[in-house]
């Protein structure tokens, strides 16, 4: 099955059959564990059972179906109920108790960590980073290949400043390219993402003359465009306009076979978008959260040679104590499972990059904590 059919079988259906004997890590805090042995230890117990529910970042939804099919095949009996509702979405329903792990595309944020913490009662919450995620930059121009824009050249397209393709921003980024005078739609998501969050945050960063608004999950009004709900529904308006432009998580980029941008990085470099461009940009974030709390701080304007600079990290968002007893065991086998070398793997065919080195022995050590 093609990923974005299984991504559409869980909009369907709303739920994701997960099945689980036990653990597939025994030993979640090295992140030297084969493949195999990981997929050994996930059978190795026969104590998880039941049925959970979360929700959250659609950004991660072809990732939590890939997990779902390859924890499914060695472990049957329970039941997990995925709703890709968007990072804001499922921050809240985590926080109200309606979901046991929320994931989302930035990390708690504000008022967010105390209620996230009230809501675990007796321990605080934690931000787990799971998947990376490179946010693509989308355009449908048929005839125009390799497409190259600097931050400033995107702030002003995304905030309505530059409205047609052969405008002079955009002919001096491509100076052998022959542009059209079509016009520009720059689509937005219209709900509150953790995507928005991060390519608003990349936008200030890097262009802040020409992008005078604060990062926010919710799309400042004031910079107008095209609203479009969800990852799918992006990557299904820009691949139905021509002139259309947008930012999306790679998967969804290569799913839909959209053409991508080239992006140019704190050096002036102009970098393909790659799982290796992107993992770049993510080794050299800094970790501002403390103990098993691992909320990052990503480096937007990057000069690292070949780093494509925008990134987002999906975290799941959980109780490092305080979930209901019949919670506890399946998020914290699960949670390991996707962080074991199998489960990282998974994700390189699926246009996202896999942790590595120090930050996903971090993570296991995070998701080992769980009680």
């Amino acid at each position: 099955m093609k990923y974005a059919s299984r991504l559409a079988a869980v909009a369907v259906v709303g739920a994701l059959s997960l099945a689980a004997c036990g653990t597939d890590n025994n030993n979640p805090g090295s992140s030297g564990t084969s493949s195999a042995s990981a997929s050994a230890a996930a059978g190795s117990a026969s104590s998880l059972s039941g049925s959970i529910n979360a929700a959250g970042s659609s950004a991660q939804a072809n990732a939590i179906t890939e997990w779902t099919k390859n924890f499914t095949a060695t472990n049957p009996g329970v039941t997990l109920n995925y709703q890709p509702s968007g990072s804001g979405a499922g921050v809240q329903a985590f926080i109200q108790g309606q979901v046991a792990f929320a994931g989302s595309d930035s990390a708690l944020k504000d008022d967010e960590p105390a209620q996230a913490d009230a809501r675990c009662k007796t321990g605080k919450a934690i931000n787990i980073p799971m998947v990376t995620g490179p946010v693509a930059v989308v355009y449908n121009l048929p005839g125009v290949e390799g497409l190259q824009l600097t931050p400033k050249t995107l702030a002003g397209i995304f905030n309505s400043k530059i409205t047609k393709w052969d405008d002079a921003a955009i002919k001096a980024d491509n100076p052998n390219a022959t542009l059209p005078s079509t016009p520009i739609d720059a689509v937005h998501r219209s709900d509150e993402s953790g995507t928005s969050d991060n390519f608003t945050k990349f936008l200030k960063a890097t262009a802040e003359a020409d992008w005078p608004y604060e990062p926010a999950k919710a799309w400042p009004a004031e910079a107008k465009g095209t609203g479009a709900k969800g990852s799918d529904q992006i990557a299904a308006s820009v691949k139905d306009s021509e002139g259309a432009i947008s930012y999306v998580e790679m998967s969804y980029a290569e799913n839909s076979s959209l053409q991508t941008a080239k992006v140019a990085n704190g050096a002036g470099e102009f970098v393909e978008l790659t799982g290796e461009s992107a993992a770049k940009t993510v080794e050299t974030a800094e970790i501002k959260g403390t103990g098993n709390d691992l909320a990052l701080s990503i480096d937007y304007a990057t000069k690292t040679p070949g780093a494509y600079p925008i990134v987002l990290v999906t975290y799941e968002i959980t109780c490092e104590k305080g979930l209901a007893a019949d919670q506890l065991p399946v998020v914290k086998g699960f949670l390991e499972y996707t962080s074991s070398d199998e489960g990282q793997a998974a994700l390189k065919e699926l246009g996202y990059a896999p942790l590595s080195g120090t930050l996903l022995e971090k993570v296991r050590t995070a998701v080992k904590a769980i009680s």
